[in-house]
């Protein structure tokens, strides 16, 4: 059984991995934690302080804020526990805290555990080398109160689009308003829409000369994330120290 320590247990995320490792069978959630304990919570151990609870041994999974996120990274990496983190939008000091903690422990980092999103960027890759001078616009559907836009999804997105084309990070546009003039070749638009109950929706749109190509994922249900931060869980339980990705969990071509 791999014991499990969730951070951030009480938001969406952290509810819908503590049911998908109930569910699944191979985990032991051994505590749950977050800023307020919730009314009745009884089993298993909650608290508000990572550190009062974590063991050797434990898999932390974190889908919380990005200074909780840096600072579970610290603590993973002192009582030699792994962490497995869903946090996205961190500074450079508390990036530079994710990289000392994978010196030590295993660390695995995604903006979007979901399996079907790993394929999407295979499928980008593919899409990239066929179509290179065909123009790319990103455009991403989250629920109304999600705080970042655009989406560390949105983000990673552009960022292997960047690095296939050669282009610097200037080339990102969040967004058009008022009288821009013809479109830049070397741009990528990146569109956020935020509203209703959208769990996530992301669609990458090449346009060329008389056609064009859609790439969308949509996720239904938080349980396609929980699934993913499972099977994370489970790679970086035995894994040396290093900074690690999905890619490292599920290889192309399994």
């Amino acid at each position: 059984m791999i014991p499990l320590v969730l951070l951030g247990a009480s938001g969406r995320m952290g509810r819908a991995v503590a049911e998908a490792a109930a569910a699944g069978g191979g985990f032991e959630l051994r505590a749950c934690v977050d800023r307020e304990i919730p009314r009745g919570a009884a089993s298993p151990e909650w608290n508000t302080d990572l550190s009062a609870v974590l063991r050797g041994g434990d898999v932390v999974i974190e889908f919380s804020s990005p200074a909780a996120a840096a600072a579970a990274a610290t603590i993973c990496a002192e009582r030699g526990a792994r962490l497995v983190s869903g946090t996205t939008g961190l500074d450079a000091t508390q990036e530079r805290a994710m990289t000392a903690a994978a010196e030590r422990t295993a660390v695995l980092r995604a903006s979007n555990f979901s399996v079907g999103v790993l394929a999407l960027r295979r499928a980008l890759a593919s899409a990239l080398a066929a179509l290179p001078e065909w123009d790319l616009e990103i455009v991403e559907r989250h629920h109304r109160l999600k705080a970042d836009s655009p989406s560390g999804t949105a983000l990673t997105l552009a960022q292997d689009a960047l690095a296939a084309r050669g282009w610097p990070a200037s080339a990102l546009v969040n967004g058009r308003a008022g009288r821009l003039g013809a479109r830049p070749d070397a741009q990528i638009g990146l569109h956020a829409v935020r509203g209703g109950s959208f769990v996530g929706d992301h669609t990458v749109l090449f346009a060329g000369p008389g056609e064009s190509l859609e790439l969308r994922h949509v996720a239904q249900d938080r349980a396609a994330f929980a699934q993913g931060a499972l099977k994370a869980a489970r790679f970086v339980a035995d894994a040396p120290p290093g900074a690690y990705t999905l890619e490292a969990v599920l290889p192309a071509g399994r």
